[in-house]
Formats: C-alpha cells, structure tokens, sequence
C-alpha cells in the first residue's frame, strides 16, 4: 500500500533504540509518506537533527519557545498538519507525561493539542516496561485511544533480556500502513487485557497475549506440526522425539493474528488451538497428500513437521516375533519431500509464501541456507536440537531466520513468542511481496 500524501509526524524520546529513526523514516518516504520530526531534550543526546534534517528533507523541531516558529502558533500547525503522529522510542518517562496529560515540551503539547491518531512504540528496560506505573499509564492511554506498538521481546542494550524493545523499522512501517488501511483499530490492545498481556511474556508455553494484530487478515495458513510415524509391523514404528509444541504455537498465533489456518499434525497430545481446523495423519506420505491439498489455494505455508525422512519398504502384516539371535534387517525407503515438492509445484497457480525448518544438531546455518537454496523456500527456520534446553520437546526455542536477502536471530524465548516474532516477521515478507 502507498502512503502516498499521508503525513506522519514522529516523535523521538530519549532512548538508545533512536538509532533506527532514520531508518524508519527512510522507509516511510519510500512508501510515499511526507515526514515531519520532533525530538526532546533527552532525544538529542543519542541522534542528531542534522542526520534526520538529512533524511526527512524537512528542518527538525526541537523547542516549544521557538520565537519563528511561534510567531505562526507553529506547534499548534503542526498538530494539525500531521496525519498521524507516532513516538519512537516512547520512553517511559513520556508515556507517564502523555498519560497525565502534560503539555512543558514541543512534543507532549503536540500531542495534547493533536486531533489525529497518536501512536506510541515503546522502548525501555524489562523491568520499567513491567512496573506498575508504566502498567497504570498504558492502561490510561489506551483507554484513551492511542495505540500502543510493540514492545518487542529480546536482548537489550542494558543486557537485560525481556520486553521492552523497540519494534523495528519494518514493523513499524508495516503498523503504519495498516492503520491507514483501517486494520489497526482491530489491533489496538484492549486496556483490560493489558495486565495479562504483560503477564504473558513470562506466560505457560501455549499461551499467547490476546488479543494480538491481525497482520495476517484473512490470510489461508497451513501449517504442519509434529512427528510422523512410519509403521514397521502393527505395533511398532519409526518416528522422532517431536512434541509438536512449536507447530501448535504458530497456528495459534497466526489464528490469533485473524489467519484462516489448517493445521496438519502427526500423533501428538496437544489441544486444538481456538479458530484451527485440525487434521490428523500419522505418516509421512499421509501429511505430504494433505498438505498438497491444503496449499493449492494457501497464501502462506509453515512446514514445522519433523518428518521422517524414511520409512520401511515393507509392513508387516502381524507382529515381527523375536527370533533368539537372528538379527532383523529393515531395508528403508525415501519418503517425500513435503515442502520441497510444494515450492516446487508448477501445477499450482497460486504458489504460496512457503517457510521451512531445518531442525540441525551441528553447522545449523550452512546447512540451513542450503536448503533454503536447494528447496526453493522464502524463509527457513534453523534450529539447533543439539541444546536439550530448547530441542525437541523442550517449552523453549531460539531460532535464526533466514532468506535470501538476510537473517535474524531470535533469542531464547517461549515457544508461543517465538511463534509470535516469526508470524511477526512473514507478515512482514508478505506485506513487501504484495
């Protein structure tokens, strides 16, 4: 979507996450957007405005008593000027000012005086994003209609990890440009819920903060989940030590993110996430038929499965009896490539986004790029097994997506906000690819 003619003011506090405005800006401009910049005191300690000057093509306003300025009420044009008016970083400090309503700088006066949405993108430690006050202060903005963006979970620079990220550029973009499509209102955090929501990042495995943006609106999701098993007699089978737990926790949070999503899982015990519809295979050439099916008219496809990558020639009719000292030979046979053969459809007509995993115990990376390449996917998921902590059934994950053009590594986190960061991140993808 253009942004074209829409005119976003942005607000810049004091906080080290102000190093990404000028991406941000850049960003916007490329989208067609006019951009105008306001910064506190505290913000010019960590950027200057000749750097934005640079990047806005418009002069950097800095002072509520500017004499020029004011000669024309220019803070008061300026509220009426923007479009949209979006802080970031919001600190916690400008939060409680905008919360109570004071009005002792050029930014907060804007804001008070401002008719137009007013978005706010958090940026502060875990520990001030979780306090009491910035909970109290959040619940008073949105109450009052502002939206509040973010934060992202992660490492940060006081080397705390937890909440309290700035969202980056690309995410703001893409919350930007979904306001002015009218999804964002169905975004906006509920200010009852926001205590939950919170509480939700240090939440049980398979719980999500609700409600979450509908960044995937709409959108036809399949995904597969957990193991398969490849029957060697009636009784016994090949399969892998796959919980399910990370496929699980992407259809959910891809439902939750206003997603139509079938979910196609092997044998596992996991409750069907809300707004999923299941279906159960047991082997690999199962899953491969469903999944097929499923994607001739999926927009975005997820292969979490840990498929098996054999399974044995033959089954055998009745139970293999041991017979003492003489040794079994199982003479096993290739399954099919699932996402392989899908990204490589040419029968299908509309292919979709398709995302892949490489679950590795050793040279994750190489061999995740390889496949990337070799399989024909938009993104793969590479995940080291080898770390009991966040391998197979394990509640934890850290992850590194990467695609073509780049990579991003995800911190160790919950299963549920890994799921959350990578739907983040596709959305992403699909935003710049429609």
């Amino acid at each position: 979507m253009s942004l074209s003619q829409r005119k976003i003011l942005i607000g810049i506090t004091g906080g080290i996450a102000a190093y990404k405005v000028p991406e941000l800006v850049r960003r916007l401009r490329d989208h067609g957007a006019e951009v105008q910049i306001v910064m506190t005191e505290a913000a010019q300690s960590f950027i200057t405005t000749l750097t934005l000057q640079a990047v806005s093509g418009h002069p950097v306003h800095t002072s509520l008593l500017d004499p020029a300025a004011e000669a024309a009420m220019g803070h008061i044009e300026l509220a009426r000027w923007a479009d949209l008016i979006l802080v970031a970083p919001a600190s916690a400090d400008f939060m409680a000012r905008l919360a109570h309503g004071h009005a002792n700088d050029l930014l907060a006066t804007l804001c008070v005086a401002a008719r137009c949405p007013i978005a706010v993108a958090p940026a502060m430690n875990q520990a001030m994003w979780s306090a009491p006050a910035t909970v109290a202060n959040c619940q008073t903005l949105l109450q009052r209609g502002v939206y509040v963006w973010g934060p992202a979970s992660g490492a940060q620079a006081c080397g705390d990890v937890g909440a309290g990220r700035m969202l980056e550029p690309e995410q703001l973009l893409l919350a930007v440009r979904q306001h002015f499509q009218g999804v964002l209102p169905d975004q906006r955090l509920r200010a009852e819920t926001f205590t939950d929501y919170t509480a939700s990042l240090n939440a049980s495995p398979l719980q999500l903060p609700s409600p979450l943006p509908q960044i995937l609106r709409d959108q036809r999701v399949v995904i597969t989940a957990g193991p398969t098993r490849e029957a060697i007699d009636p009784v016994r089978f090949i399969s892998n030590y796959s919980s399910g737990k990370m496929g699980f926790a992407l259809a959910d949070a891809a439902a939750r993110s206003g997603a139509i999503v079938t979910l196609i899982t092997g044998p596992v015990s996991l409750a069907t996430p809300n707004q999923v519809t299941r279906i159960d295979v047991v082997s690999a050439q199962e899953m491969f038929d469903s999944a097929r099916t499923a994607c001739q008219d999926a927009d975005l496809f997820i292969a979490t499965a840990a498929v098996a990558d054999y399974r044995p020639e033959t089954t055998a009719g009745q139970k293999m009896k041991k017979q003492k000292g003489a040794p079994i030979t199982l003479t096993l046979i290739e399954n099919p490539d699932i996402v392989g053969t899908i990204a490589g459809d040419t029968q299908n007509a509309k292919r979709p986004f398709i995302v892949g995993f490489a679950a590795e115990t050793q040279n994750v990376l190489q061999y995740a790029r390889d496949k990337l390449v070799r399989k024909h996917l938009d993104m793969i998921v590479a995940n080291d097994v080898s770390q009991t902590e966040i391998g197979f059934n394990s509640d934890d994950n850290a992850v590194t997506l990467v695609w073509a053009e780049g990579e991003k590594v995800l911190p160790r986190a919950s299963k549920p906000t890994i799921a959350l960061q990578i739907i983040e991140e596709v959305a992403l993808r699909l935003a710049q690819k429609g």
